[in-house]
């Protein structure tokens, strides 16, 4: 009695110890957030062009951090969640690479989109006076940010890109009426509503049913593995090295398509090179089963995970900043022709660091419902999934297709799913069958609603991709757009009011 007694004290103990814990954590990581706003309000004081509108920068530094951190917590996961999902990495791991590569990336090759958002979604033709302009992108930051914080507590992945230039677009709007916007420009943005996932979906689909035909199917799947891992380790450095000389590494090489492919077709070579004895060592003692050649892309998708999340950090950076470096050139020349501004080096380092800060304090949650909910990964679909991510946007880019690199990860871990449950015998048989079919045959089957309700539970809880994450997903990209336009539209209206006063 006593030691049972002692138990439940000590039990007591524990669950007090982790709620502590857990109280800790949830007051410590936005405390260490606000610090780094304070920060960049400090490092946009202290960079900040003179003039009278130098507050107006200083306000839009601090909101271009909170958008960063809001990009790190939920866009990041798209490049890391596949390979926790997967046990090739663990939470810390992954974050710690990502940190690194989104920081990386974001410093060295972060990209200048000062152009598509002042010139390309706002027709230059109608004018701005440089306050209104200023205001315009402030209020976007902001709605952007807030949109994509509500969507990360949702646990919905969503499109920062899309997130901006719905800010932007429903700003402009506010500020000078609907002549003011490029539709044409908003038309292919909600074209890769369609085009992104379908396209991701169908190239990771395709990737894993080769991997399946060429090795997992074969009979002797060491042999097999011993010839095709390497080619797929090939097509994938092939592929990377195209991506971040056209994605990645614009802003400091400017390179032909001639030279794109012939640095693929070198890295090709090379990584086959090395790839293949590699390959053979790491299969000598294996069992001829599936879960052993699992292990031989490991490292392989380790260093895809960290390639994505450096074009990542080079890219999407700019969500972030772009419209920041447009504040800081529309305050400093007084004109809001801001097209050909560079971007300034503290600009781009608010942006890194906040992406890197958002992903370690707030990423684990959106992590792993790209790679744990949706559907079970392994190295092999894992792999597959940024083998498809990468290689869809670079054919995008080539083909001038509207994408979004967002929904084409989540598209292509969808597709991944879906071929596991088209070629599994776990899956549900006849996937049509709607809810109410099963309560329309209640007296033949000879079952109540209530059992018939639990049996559809069951069937749905046996399916190998959960649909209601997509159904969530797919609702938050199609409102993207407007919820963000909207709420921009009102902060522009507030903002001016506060300017005004």
């Amino acid at each position: 009695m006593a030691k049972s007694a002692l138990d439940k004290d000590l039990n007591k103990v524990v669950n007090l110890e982790t709620a502590t814990g857990d109280l800790s954590r949830s007051l410590a990581f936005p405390g260490i957030a606000l610090v780094f706003l304070l920060g960049a309000m400090v490092v946009a004081a202290f960079y900040a062009v003179e003039g009278p509108l130098s507050y107006l920068v200083i306000i839009a530094s601090v909101i271009a951090g909170y958008m960063a951190l809001n990009i790190g917590a939920n866009d990041v996961a798209n490049n890391m969640g596949p390979a926790v999902g997967s046990r090739a990495l663990t939470m810390a791991g992954a974050i710690a690479i990502a940190v690194v590569c989104e920081s990386a990336g974001a410093l060295l090759a972060g990209g200048d989109v000062v152009k598509t958002i002042s010139s390309e979604l706002l027709l230059p033709a109608v004018h701005l006076e440089t306050v209104d302009f200023i205001v315009v992108m402030t209020a976007a930051l902001l709605s952007s940010a807030l949109w994509i914080n509500l969507a990360t507590y949702l646990g919905a992945p969503v499109s920062t890109t899309h997130s901006v230039v719905g800010g932007v677009i429903g700003a402009g709007v506010a500020a000078a009426g609907f002549s003011v916007v490029a539709w044409p420009v908003l038309a292919t943005i909600v074209a890769s509503w369609v085009i992104s996932p379908v396209l991701g979906g169908v190239m990771a689909a395709g990737v894993l049913a080769f991997a399946n035909a060429t090795i997992l199917e074969r009979e002797d799947k060491i042999a097999a593995a011993r010839i095709w891992v390497p080619v797929l380790i090939s097509g994938m450095a092939a592929v990377f090295a195209m991506y971040l000389t056209i994605k990645g590494l614009s802003r400091i090489w400017s390179a032909s398509p001639l030279q794109v492919l012939m640095l693929g077709a070198v890295f090709a070579v090379i990584s086959w090179m090395l790839a293949r004895p590699w390959v053979m060592r790491r299969s000598i003692g294996l069992e001829n089963r599936s879960k052993s050649i699992n292990g031989l892309f490991r490292l392989p998708l380790i260093f895809a995970a960290a390639l994505l999340s450096f074009a990542h950090g080079a890219n999407d950076v700019a969500n972030a900043v772009g419209p920041l470096a447009a504040i800081v050139a529309a305050a400093g020349s007084g004109s809001t022709d801001v097209a050909a501004v560079a971007l300034p080096l503290w600009v781009l380092a608010i942006g890194a660091v906040g992406i890197a800060l958002g992903l370690a304090l707030f990423g684990p949650r959106l992590i792993r419902l790209v790679g744990e909910k949706i559907t079970k990964m392994n190295e092999i679909r894992a792999y597959c999934v940024a083998f498809a991510a990468a290689t869809t946007v670079l054919i995008a880019s080539w083909l001038g297709l509207p994408v979004s690199s967002t929904h084409i990860a989540i598209g292509a871990v969808f597709g991944v799913g879906f071929l596991r449950e088209a070629t599994s015998n776990r899956g549900v048989r006849n996937p049509a069958v709607q809810p109410y079919s099963l309560f329309l045959n209640t007296d033949r089957l000879n079952k109540t609603p209530e059992e018939a309700l639990a049996n559809f539970q069951k069937r749905e809880r046996r399916r190998l991709v959960r649909r209601q994450h997509g159904l969530q997903i797919a609702a938050a990209w199609v409102i993207t757009v407007p919820a963000a336009g909207l709420l921009s539209a009102l902060l522009y209206w507030l903002i001016g009011l506060l300017i005004v006063a």
